[in-house]
C-alpha cells in the first residue's frame, strides 16, 4: 500500500495486524500510528524510500507484509513490491501480501506481470 492510501484504508490495516497477531507473529512493527515503525529501504537507482507496511516476527523468521488494494500507480506498488521480495530473499527472510475481497483480481495481475506467482496472497 503506497503512503497516500493508509489513511483511507486504516480499517483493513487493523484487522490485518489483528489476524497477524492471532495466527502468532510477535514483534509487529506497522506503518501507522500506535505501533513502532518498520525499517525503512532506500532504492539506489531512484532514491526513492520503501517501508513494508507490516514487520512480524514468527519462529524465529522475519516477515515483511504488504497490503494490496487496488492502487491507481501500481508501477510504484510494483517496485515495492520487488525490492521488498528482493530484500526478503537477501536475508532469508519471507515477504507475503495481504489482500482482502475486491481486491483479489488486481493482485493477482500484479503478481503475473511481476514473475512472482508463486506467492499466495493471504486473504482476510
Amino acid at each position: 500500500m503506497l503512503k497516500q492510501e493508509k489513511k483511507q484504508y486504516k480499517k483493513f490495516f487493523k484487522k490485518s495486524i489483528d489476524y497477524l497477531e492471532a495466527t502468532g507473529f510477535t514483534q509487529i512493527k506497522a506503518d501507522i500510528s500506535g505501533y513502532e515503525n518498520p525499517k525503512s529501504f532506500v532504492k539506489k537507482s531512484s532514491g526513492l524510500e520503501i517501508t513494508p507496511d507490516i514487520t512480524a516476527n514468527k519462529n524465529g523468521r522475519k516477515y515483511f507484509f504488504d497490503i494490496s488494494l487496488k492502487s491507481e500507480n501500481p508501477s510504484l506498488l510494483k517496485s515495492k513490491w520487488l525490492l521488498l521480495d528482493t530484500f526478503a530473499r537477501l536475508k532469508s527472510n519471507r515477504f507475503k501480501i495481504i489482500t482482502t475481497r475486491g481486491h483479489y483480481r488486481f493482485t493477482d495481475t500484479l503478481l503475473g506481470e511481476l514473475n512472482l506467482t508463486s506467492k499466495d496472497p493471504i486473504r482476510i
